[in-house]
């Protein structure tokens, strides 16, 4: 079970970048607080949040319509894989795993950059937050939903994820936990290595078998 952002995809710096220039637009400096405070929830509550937090005019709707204006672009033709991180995809599913994606992001955004990159074709079920009642990943909703779509009990799954909450909730959930590094996590590397199962820089130092 993969998350996309940070962890499948080297992604993170598209979303600093649309945070900076959005921001920028309206006058205010991203503070450097904001990303952690996102990093776990839904798109909408996104939007939410960050009209509350800057006093800002937008709707949400209109807030996510300029981000996803942004991004869509950067996604389909910009957005790279993690180091081997195909490869290790294609080896899991020709020893006949099970493969899932478990992620934040909205079909407008993931489709386009896992079929940029070649992954697409490879995953039995592709779940978001938003098919898990909106409920963000500080809780292991969207990864009990993913471990239910491919028909395996949760003790028997394992997740790779790249952000602190994340890897929390999916313990909780009695998964196996493999963390990736991404540089927007950093501030959270010595709380993720403690509490990850394992760790990982690139997808070749991956565990063969699960």
């Amino acid at each position: 079970m993969f998350d996309l952002d940070g962890t499948l995809l080297d992604s993170m710096g598209v979303w600093d970048q649309i945070d900076i220039d959005s921001l920028a637009k309206r006058g205010i400096d991203v503070p450097d607080d904001y990303v952690l405070k996102v990093g776990s929830m839904q798109f909408r509550q996104i939007a939410e949040y960050t009209i509350a937090r800057f006093d800002l005019t937008d709707t949400p709707e209109q807030l996510m319509a300029e981000w996803d204006d942004m991004a869509r672009e950067a996604y389909g033709t910009m957005v790279e894989a993690k180091p081997h991180a195909r490869e290790y995809l294609e080896h899991l599913k020709a020893t006949g795993a099970k493969l899932a994606v478990a992620t934040s992001l909205p079909p407008s955004l993931r489709e386009p950059a896992m079929k940029h990159v070649g992954i697409f074709d490879l995953f039995d079920a592709i779940v978001s937050v938003d098919d898990a009642n909106d409920v963000g990943k500080d809780r292991p909703d969207v990864y009990l939903l993913a471990a239910s779509r491919l028909g395996m009990r949760p003790e028997d799954c394992t997740v790779f994820e790249d952000i602190l909450v994340g890897i929390r909730s999916a313990k909780s959930a009695g998964m196996g936990v493999w963390a990736m590094h991404d540089d927007s996590s950093d501030r959270d590397w010595a709380e993720i290595c403690d509490e990850a199962d394992g760790v990982l820089f690139d997808f070749a130092e991956a565990p063969r078998t699960l």
